[in-house]
């Protein structure tokens, strides 16, 4: 999935540039207005990284900065800030804040970019190699194969994309809009109960005589992988 970003930004002319650059290069985009907005929207669909402008209202982003790297479900997201202030001082409040870079307005879209990438790089540096476990189920996004013990499971590219979502967020319900959304993207229109249709194809790849239904469906909820979903 191409990886998803988060802007946090209250000027809509900074907010549309950004976007426009950002998606242009590939990635998905979200937005929030404010420091509360953020923190809620970082912790309903974990961006892969944030730009979080440092005046903000309601809640500053050196202050959400803060926050999110003290919330332990969120802090290992990485952090660009964003901010008309460029002394060494302001520089190093932000860095000190848990920020990973840090871009001073006005910015060329394409430094950016090119500081987007290097963060999320140093966040991630072996994304190629990844391996994604979770019980006896292992999941290699190098070499798109996925074995459950050492059984090779066979999926499609949908039920692929479903089951490295969940295993990225183990035991997490979510509901079939958030997953229309994360695994098939906002601007596709796709009904929700056709989650349920892959979401059984993906049980039944999973699942032989033997094995223990890994998916636990969470009436009026969702679905969430959970070892103990039987």
């Amino acid at each position: 999935m191409k990886p998803l970003i988060l802007i946090v930004e209250d000027e809509a002319p900074i907010v549309t540039l950004l976007r426009y650059n950002l998606e242009r290069e590939g990635f998905r985009v979200i937005d929030a207005g404010d420091g509360e907005e953020a923190m809620l929207v970082a912790a309903e669909r974990r961006p892969d990284l944030i730009l979080l402008d440092w005046m903000l209202p309601l809640l500053s982003g050196i202050e959400a900065c803060r926050r999110l790297r003290r919330a332990p479900d969120l802090k290992n997201i990485p952090i660009i800030m964003l901010t008309a202030r460029g002394e060494e001082g302001d520089r190093i409040r932000g860095l000190n804040s848990g920020a990973d870079d840090y871009i001073t307005k006005p910015f060329s879209p394409a430094e950016l970019i090119a500081r987007v990438r290097a963060v999320m790089r140093r966040a991630r540096p072996s994304t190629e190699d990844e391996i994604l476990r979770f019980a006896d189920l292992t999941m290699d996004l190098a070499a798109h194969r996925v074995k459950r013990s050492e059984r090779d499971i066979h999926l499609g590219p949908t039920e692929f994309r479903l089951l490295r979502h969940f295993l990225e967020h183990p035991g997490r319900v979510f509901s079939r809009e958030q997953l229309l959304d994360t695994v098939w993207g906002p601007d596709v229109y796709v009904e929700p109960r056709t989650v349920d249709v892959h979401i059984r194809r993906l049980r039944k790849a999973l699942n032989s005589e033997n094995d223990d239904d890994m998916i636990r469906t969470v009436r009026s909820a969702g679905y969430a992988l959970d070892a103990n979903a039987a």
